[in-house]
């Protein structure tokens, strides 16, 4: 035996197909679905088949069941409300754009999860994330997938070397076409089940509704102004809104608008052209770097990189220009759209994660005559 490793099993074929190939490379494998999801919502939530929801579980449970290795449903629920739930209702509330996938892996897959493995006896987590580890010069580098399509690097930035060290990601070499191929041949049930695309806690798919339900002042009522001053109009509340939204403004206007700044404190949402969507550049905080120090960092300046401001987001070139206590200014090396508070901007050099920060706030670019970031 290799040594025990625990997988956490989301009821998908990544996670199941993962838990089959460490076993098959000889190690104790224990699978472990997280219990997640909101107790007072598990019909809606089963419904849904979310990853977190009683679905998984099912689905999870006949892998392991097929696999004959054993299964349990780990209760982190107290957890999840902690350090995911409630941060992302807050910023919402705020006016940022939060992405709670880096938030779960931060607190809890490669937290918590892995201190109650820690308590099986498990010398690993693994999960089914596209992404690669390596170790080099005497630390733990992480590294894009193979298949940069379903690249999910991004929301791994914040791990530590610690968590690094003990985790397993044994996809991260195969292309999702492959992953399903492979899950077929071993007649795992779930190799032609749908990627799960929702938040498996937002139950009816309304992030506003959930964010209203807890902080109901970012449902409160407030002008729509435009980045010449002028009130074009009232919203429902700042949590209906993100940057980049042109939708769902109920403006008639001679011209596209878009949302390109919300003022949590006036509870204000700035539109204009696409134009005042571009920025130069960015500072971010809470600064976590994988396999170097930001004194180490400091040294490199300006260092060229790329950043990726989404999720699915092209990475952009760019340059880190300074870095002070845990925050970071990047400049981009052509304007970027739509960079947005609240979301994680991510550091590559080629295929390695240098780590990543969350965006306080965007660079007006030189030529707007406004900045929007002001107020009027």
């Amino acid at each position: 035996m290799k040594g025990r490793v625990v997988v956490g099993m989301s009821g998908g074929v990544d996670s199941a197909l993962a838990a089959a190939l460490l076993l098959e490379q000889g190690y104790e494998v224990i699978g472990v679905t997280l219990n997640l999801w909101p107790e007072e919502e598990p019909g809606v939530i089963q419904e849904r088949g979310g990853c977190c929801g009683l679905g998984a579980v099912f689905d999870a449970r006949a892998v392991a069941f097929r696999l004959g290795i054993p299964y349990y449903v780990l209760n982190l629920r107290q957890e999840f409300e902690e350090h995911v739930v409630q941060p992302f209702a807050l910023q919402y509330a705020r006016g940022r754009t939060p992405n709670p996938c880096v938030l779960c892996n931060r607190f809890i897959k490669f937290d918590a999860f892995l201190e109650r493995a820690f308590e099986l006896g498990a010398d690993y987590v693994a999960t089914g994330h596209y992404a690669r580890k390596e170790w080099r010069e005497g630390r733990w580098h992480l590294l894009k997938a193979v298949d940069e399509r379903k690249d999910q690097s991004y929301a791994l930035y914040a791990i530590r070397q610690d968590q690094l060290a003990h985790a397993l990601f044994p996809l991260g070499h195969l292309t999702k076409d492959k992953v399903r191929e492979m899950a077929a041949q071993r007649r795992l049930h779930t190799a032609q089940k749908p990627d799960s695309q929702e938040l498996c806690f937002v139950a009816t798919g309304k992030y506003a509704e959930e964010v209203g339900r807890r902080h109901p002042e970012a449902l409160q009522e407030g002008v729509i102004r435009h980045v010449s001053g002028e009130i074009l109009g009232t919203h429902g509340g700042i949590a209906h809104f993100t940057v980049g939204q042109r939708r769902g403004l109920g403006l008639a206007a001679g011209e596209p608008l878009y949302v390109v700044h919300l003022d949590e404190e006036r509870g204000e949402v700035w539109v204009g052209p696409e134009a005042y969507l571009y920025r130069e550049g960015l500072i971010a905080e809470d600064l976590r770097l994988v396999a170097m120090t930001e004194e180490d960092l400091a040294k490199r300046l300006p260092l060229p990189v790329e950043v990726r401001i989404r999720y699915r987001g092209e990475p952009r070139p760019a340059s880190i220009v300074g870095v002070e206590e845990g925050r970071v200014e990047i400049r981009f090396h052509e304007p970027a759209r739509a960079v947005t508070p609240g979301q994680a901007a991510v550091l590559y050099v080629g295929d390695e994660v240098l780590g990543g920060a969350t965006i306080a706030a965007a660079l007006p670019h030189p030529a707007q005559k406004v900045t929007v970031l002001s107020r009027p």
